[in-house]
């Protein structure tokens, strides 16, 4: 059995792919880089003396992704960063996986992705379009509907409020979201990689705890020693506090001197949504494929502890 993992140099496919390691070993895997330039030279040498197959590829580069799935059995694709572009290079993922045979396609997905009353984020047509897709085409599939990461409310956040005089504002106001931490995602997705899950085509993979940006804002506050100010603004307020950290609004905007990849549109809805009460739900689905329940903000927090420790300014600094 030969198990594919893409996206292997990222932040939760790298997660998994480490899982992987461990549990089959690495002359039943193949990993996907971007650019294995990307990937620490020391885990690089460690992933290819354990006998794991690593190549570069991209969902826009058809021949690459055939050479890198062919022999595969099952696979992992962790969805594309490029909102907008991605349901084309998603589909060319699910069209070579299915052309060389593979068997069974385990899908990052996002809460709500079928769900009309979560069309209107920014990040959600992208992953209803490929679900769709992945219904129509009649093949195994298994859809990972995450939640909003933990980490991100743990690092990404807090960064940009000490490039803000030490401002947290978000439209989230008081409401309450089940996130994820990445850790737990990784691990449910690791396990119907593996085949848990049988026939089911989706799992919502939220956390255990429901919790409010200004508690998250609080904990970060506690352990850390900074006062950071958390600050609930309407939309339009919001927008204006990203714009001034060079976050462009669309993912058409220009990047260049943004400190994350997200655009204001992303951030702006995900915030929003944790206000409409959208990401406060239930689900035992990470501890039924896991064994374990998922991991609080408390547990991890000290995890990030590197973000103000070390001054990071930028997303591609963060673990």
């Amino acid at each position: 059995m030969r198990y594919i993992v893409t996206g292997a140099d990222g932040k939760l496919a790298g997660r998994i792919a480490e899982n992987m390691l461990k549990a089959v070993g690495g002359e039943n895997l193949t990993f996907t880089v971007w650019s294995k330039k990307r990937v620490p030279s020391a885990k690089l040498k460690r992933w290819e003396s354990a006998g794991v197959r690593v190549f570069e590829a991209n969902y826009d580069d058809i021949d690459s992704l055939r050479r890198a799935f062919k022999g595969g059995n099952r696979i992992y694709i962790v969805s594309g960063l490029e909102v907008g572009k991605r349901v084309q290079q998603h589909k060319n993922a699910i069209d070579v996986a299915i052309e060389q045979g593979i068997s069974h396609i385990t899908y990052s997905s996002f809460i709500g992705a079928t769900d009309p009353a979560y069309a209107h984020l920014d990040v959600t047509p992208d992953h209803t379009a490929t679900e769709n897709y992945l219904k129509s085409t009649g093949h195994p599939y298994t859809a990972m509907r995450n939640n909003l990461y933990l980490e991100n409310y743990l690092t990404m956040y807090p960064m940009l409020a000490r490039m803000s005089n030490d401002v947290w504002a978000s439209t989230a106001m008081e409401g309450r979201a089940t996130l994820i931490a990445k850790d737990d995602a990784a691990a449910a997705a690791t396990a119907v990689l593996l085949g848990k899950g049988g026939d089911r085509t989706s799992f919502n993979v939220f956390g255990s705890e429901a919790i409010s940006v200004r508690e998250l804002c609080n904990l970060v506050n506690e352990v850390s020693g900074m006062n950071l100010i958390y600050d609930p603004v309407p939309d339009e307020e919001y927008y204006q506090y990203l714009e001034k950290l060079h976050i462009p609004r669309t993912i058409t905007g220009d990047f260049s001197r943004s400190p994350v990849p997200f655009s204001g549109n992303d951030i702006v809805s995900n915030d929003a949504s944790i206000r409409d009460g959208l990401l406060n739900i239930e689900s035992n689905d990470v501890e039924f494929l896991t064994g374990k329940k998922a991991k609080t903000a408390r547990d991890i927090v000290q995890d990030s502890a590197y973000v103000w420790e070390d001054n990071v300014t930028n997303w591609s600094q963060m673990h």
